[in-house]
């Protein structure tokens, strides 16, 4: 049944194929009139007579009527016709068609085409938020850019940036994996954290990859993007600005240096901002957010502006905040008016982890009353994930976007 399908994906406009195998029918008829006339003057000239005359009338069917014969002729022709060019473009395709890959090669032609076609998104964020998102993304279209924040100075990634003073790996790994379209395998290799007490334990293997790749290419920029061919990655990763930034944060008389020290301290947050402040912003990341037409964030670009409202809580950040409240401290920073739509979870019955219960971390609820007064359109939807309820189910988040956003 599903090769079938397949099959019946040539029927679908995009792909790019019936012209050619239009182009391909009419080359045949015209070389089969071609050998039919070759015969025809052939058999008038050599006027075949006795048994061979009966030979010949038999193997050209020509007790059927004409109609009869090619109707049967032309369906005969469809068949192996049909066949060896399947055939033949396994034989020549199959060398490149990805491993681990079920689909036929006809299913992958289709998902290609149609992702060349999907909406321009362009998504600005980090950590597992962002990378949640374009796992789900990816499967509607393949024109994403993914702009990632570099501010990250914890773990493996903070001990790689202060040994090398380059831009943090760790986020720029997750939102690799979660493009990529290789085997998962190669996904859980980039993933793998080395264990031990020795220098490499703690790093996981895809930040050492990218610092590798970065050595070799002399660019972080250009590490990306090869570690993108290695990955076979559906869209673009470009960091958010190329300088070395560091987040910090007031509360109340306390200053808060680097994002790893953000969430602690007793007063709540009343300001972020970097140092240096006023970094310029990447080029590439420029031109691919003016160039949007669906939109995480920022004010400058007509695209259609979503903001992602958590699930749930960051203790020592966003502690007991509503939709609103995280509406409120981005607006605070950047201005009003900036958002076209905010999606919210509304499937608050799914009971947190009791590790992020112990640990402060609250679901987040939707005032109404106060997220009316601004012009935006809500969409409340479940898009909890059922095996982490504290953060977002990639799929459900992008059917979401796709479907009540992306009209």
């Amino acid at each position: 049944m599903r090769r079938n399908q397949g099959y019946a994906r040539l029927l679908r406009p995009g792909l790019h194929i019936k012209r050619w195998l239009a182009l391909l029918f009419a080359g045949i008829v015209l070389l089969s009139l071609a050998v039919g006339y070759t015969f025809k003057n052939v058999y008038s000239v050599t006027s075949v007579t006795g048994p061979s005359q009966h030979i010949v009338h038999d193997v050209t069917l020509q007790f059927l009527p004409r109609w009869g014969r090619a109707l049967l002729f032309g369906l005969v022709g469809i068949g192996i016709v049909g066949t060896s060019m399947v055939k033949l473009s396994q034989s020549l395709l199959g060398p490149y068609m990805r491993v681990g890959n079920s689909d036929s090669m006809l299913e992958q032609l289709y998902k290609h085409r149609m992702l060349a076609k999907g909406p321009r998104v362009v998504a600005i964020g980090g950590g597992t938020g962002l990378s949640a998102m374009l796992r789900g993304i990816k499967k509607y279209t393949g024109n994403i850019h993914a702009i990632v924040t570099v501010a990250d100075d914890g773990g493996s990634s903070g001990r790689l940036r202060t040994e090398f003073r380059v831009l943090p790996p760790g986020d720029f790994r997750q939102c690799l994996t979660a493009l990529a379209e290789t085997e998962p395998l190669m996904t859980e290799l980039f993933n793998h954290r080395f264990t031990g007490e020795g220098s490499l334990g703690g790093h996981a293997f895809g930040n050492l990859f990218i610092m590798a790749m970065a050595e070799i290419t002399g660019n972080f920029e250009k590490a990306l993007a090869e570690s993108g061919r290695v990955l076979a990655v559906r869209g673009q990763i470009v960091p958010s600005t190329l300088q070395d930034v560091t987040l910090c944060a007031t509360a109340g008389r306390d200053l808060r240096i680097g994002e790893s020290n953000v969430p602690y301290g007793e007063e709540p947050i009343e300001r972020v901002f970097l140092e240096p402040p006023d970094p310029p912003i990447n080029p590439e990341a420029e031109a691919a957010i003016l160039d949007a037409e669906l939109v995480e964030a920022l004010r400058a670009t007509p695209a259609v502006k979503v903001y992602i409202c958590n699930v749930a809580s960051q203790v020592g950040e966003t502690s007991g905040y509503t939709v609103s409240q995280h509406l409120d401290a981005i607006e605070s920073h950047i201005g009003g008016n900036i958002f076209d739509y905010v999606i919210v979870n509304n499937n608050t019955s799914a009971p947190l982890p009791p590790s992020a219960v112990a640990a402060g971390v609250g679901r987040i609820t939707f005032d109404r009353e106060r997220s009316s007064e601004r012009p935006i359109h809500y969409i409340l939807a479940d898009v909890v994930d059922s095996t982490i309820s504290s953060h977002h189910d990639s799929d459900k988040l992008a059917r979401i976007i796709m479907k009540r956003v992306w009209r």
